[in-house]
Order: C-alpha cells, then sequence, then structure tokens
C-alpha cells in the first residue's frame, strides 16, 4: 500500500506543503492565480504546533480501513475510489453537512467549507483526497513533493518504515558511540558519599 508516510522529528513548521496542497486543489493550479479564486483554495493537509518548542506535526487524513467517516456517512458522499481502492474520497454534491464525518475521525481531519468542485455555493465537507489525480498521472501528492526536509514522504508504507527504523537504530548507534567515559561514571559527591558510606558500614561491624 502506497501512502504519504510523516516523520514528524523532521517538520519544520514551514507550510509548504499546505501551499502545495491548496494550490493543488485550486482552479487555475497556479501559486499566483489562486489568491484571487472564489471559493479561495484550503490546504488538505494541516501543519499544527507540537508539544515540544520549535516542534510542528503535519496532519492529514490516513485514508483508513475500514474508513470510520465513510461508515457514518448517511448519503454515501463518503466512498472509496474504484481505481485507487486505498483512497476514501468525498462527493461534496451528496455532503448534507452533518458533521457525522468530522465526529468519528479518530485524526480530527474532517473540516468544512466551500469548494470550486461542488455546484451549489455551500460548505461541504473538506479532506485530503491523496491527489488522486496526480497519482493517476504517475506523480507524487504536492505535499510530499513540496517538502524540502523529508518529514513527508511518499511510496509504500513496509519500506518507509523500513528505512525510518533503520535511520533511527543509525542515529542511536551514534549518539552511544559519542558518549564519553566520564559521562557514565558516577559524579565526584556522589563517589564521595559512597566511600563515607563504606567507612561507616565497616565501623558498624567493628
Amino acid at each position: 500500500m502506497k501512502s504519504v508516510f510523516i516523520n514528524p522529528e523532521r517538520c519544520i513548521g514551514c507550510k509548504h506543503c499546505e501551499i502545495a496542497c491548496a494550490v493543488e486543489h485550486s482552479q487555475s493550479k497556479n501559486l499566483y492565480r489562486a489568491v484571487f479564486e472564489e471559493p479561495l483554495p484550503r490546504p488538505l493537509i494541516h501543519v499544527e504546533p507540537g508539544l515540544c518548542l520549535n516542534s510542528s506535526f503535519p496532519n492529514k487524513c490516513r485514508h483508513c480501513d475500514p474508513a470510520p467517516c465513510m461508515q457514518v456517512c448517511p448519503t454515501g458522499a463518503i466512498s472509496r475510489s474504484e481505481d485507487l481502492s486505498e483512497i476514501v474520497l468525498v462527493d461534496g454534491n451528496k455532503c448534507i453537512l452533518c458533521g457525522m464525518c468530522a465526529m468519528v475521525c479518530p485524526f480530527d481531519v474532517v473540516t468544512y467549507g466551500r469548494t470550486w468542485t461542488v455546484r451549489l455555493r455551500k460548505d461541504v465537507a473538506i479532506k485530503c483526497d491523496h491527489c488522486i489525480d496526480r497519482q493517476r498521472e504517475g506523480r507524487i501528492p504536492a505535499c510530499a513533493e513540496a517538502c524540502k526536509v523529508g518529514a513527508l514522504q511518499f511510496g509504500e508504507v513496509n519500506e518507509l518504515v523500513k528505512q525510518a527504523r533503520t535511520r533511527l537504530s543509525e542515529a542511536v548507534s551514534i549518539a552511544v558511540g559519542e558518549v564519553e567515559a566520564e559521562m557514565v561514571q558516577l559524579p565526584a559527591l556522589f563517589e564521595a558519599w559512597r566511600g563515607w558510606g563504606e567507612i561507616v558500614d565497616q565501623l558498624k561491624k567493628r
């Protein structure tokens, strides 16, 4: 299964992925024209601040299987693509804005707004479509293509997980090799207390 794999430790919060996503889902597919479109194109990936200072996390639809949003949609507006079955899509023309998909989404990635692909001028459910048109052309999703630090990578999930595991193992090995001998020893104060305790223990045995 191919998907966008997230390496959160690499994300610098530049939001290039958000811009690329919004442009890709605009009418013109052009950055300079997209800002004047109505409705204004919106990113379908969301870069949020992380738990630690200077950290961030790019959050997007995981196209779950089974997909809770698809299971609860009362109008069948959410379904899987026929040719790329791992991709979950939203048909905004069928959306009745009930909010059920947002309630059950475990990653909180379903938002609501207007999009040029919907005939009626109304808010509808919006989420990542995994850049299905780009994938049909043999290209990778816009967010992964725009990311310059490797926080978003597209490919076979098992292979990407293996690469991440190998990278982590290498980082740990390098870190262990950099530890100096004196760093693993007890501080002098603790050594002194230990010596004092041994002396007291010997005095008790006399």
